[in-house]
């Protein structure tokens, strides 16, 4: 049986990882009382009592936590944006390489992506790879998301019977483009400039979209909708929790509520040969957060990797 402690388990995403192992008959969880909980003494003792803790905490915190570790057996899955482009740290999303999905496998220290990165990356990183962008591609990116990735203040505000008219239609945010996840998205990709990002808040608990337009005729390499959607399609043909839809060229309407409730991610190429669209769809809390860490929580321990996760 594995010891598990989550440091921040009074969050929105410390809460559903609690939920979900809570079930688990191969986990024993660590937990701290009301009053323990934001002791460091107590945090201290937690998390090198433990084989795999959690930080689902602020960013100061999570490297406080970090500061913690004494024991050298103990493994870290940071779900803040403190260590998602840290060198001697694993970036947890498997799906991109063998290289990703072994360093996390074999990680003492790994950041788990941020949601809106999360759909991005699953996005440009392959055509990055593979050739069909360059670098200095000039990309833009529009993300909608459910409230819940917020946290408990915006959950909180969202679930009131008094909030403001204007939260029921959806809200664009971090308008002066320095939103926390342009880092690792830029990183991650190696893309040489940031995106320009557009995320948008809906009145909606959890769910996420996330689209990247492209012009082929700025492709480094020729390549239609069709058989850019082949590229995804045998990329991700392997992954249990991201699955290409492939090409997709008629009219529809494109829910971010697709995967809500679900731990797994979609990507689909839309649009024709002059214009096209890349889409991902998956929940916030799922793919984008809970679930990608209990993901690679799973790996970690050489476990399936969908083990107690909901595809």
């Amino acid at each position: 049986m594995y010891k598990v402690f989550i440091d921040g388990k009074a969050g929105t995403t410390g809460l559903r990882i609690y939920d979900r192992l809570s079930q688990r008959e191969d986990i024993q969880l660590i937990t701290l009382s009301e009053d323990e909980r934001k002791s460091p003494d107590a945090r201290k003792r937690a998390i090198n009592s433990s084989d795999i803790t959690f930080l689902c905490l602020p960013d100061d915190a999570a490297r406080e936590s970090v500061s913690f570790v004494e024991n050298p057996d103990v493994r870290i899955l940071d779900t803040s944006t403190a260590h998602r482009t840290a060198a001697d740290w694993s970036y947890g999303f498997p799906e991109l390489s063998q290289e990703h999905r072994e360093n996390v496998k074999s990680g003492k220290r790994v950041a788990v992506p941020g949601c809106h990165a999360s759909g991005f990356i699953a996005l440009v990183y392959p055509l990055v790879k593979e050739g069909i962008i360059s670098p200095d591609y000039p990309l833009s990116s529009f993300s909608v998301t459910g409230y819940s990735g917020g946290g408990k203040k915006m959950i909180a505000d969202y679930e009131s019977n008094e909030r403001p008219q204007e939260f029921d239609a959806p809200r664009q945010y971090a308008t002066a483009q320095a939103h926390k996840h342009l880092k690792e998205m830029q990183a991650i990709t190696g893309i040489s400039k940031a995106p320009v990002f557009s995320p948008v808040v809906a009145s909606f608990y959890s769910g996420m979209e996330v689209t990247v337009p492209l012009f082929p005729e700025l492709f480094k390499k020729k390549c239609s909708p069709e058989e850019l959607a082949e590229i995804f399609n045998s990329y991700y043909n392997s992954s249990k929790m991201v699955k290409s839809a492939g090409y997709i060229g008629e009219n529809e309407f494109v829910s971010a509520l697709q995967l809500g409730g679900k731990d797994s991610m979609e990507v689909a190429v839309r649009g024709n040969s002059e214009r096209i669209i890349l889409t991902s769809v998956y929940d916030n809390l799922g793919k984008g957060a809970s679930g990608a860490a209990l993901q690679c929580m799973n790996i970690m321990l050489g476990l399936d990797e969908t083990t107690g996760l909901e595809l």
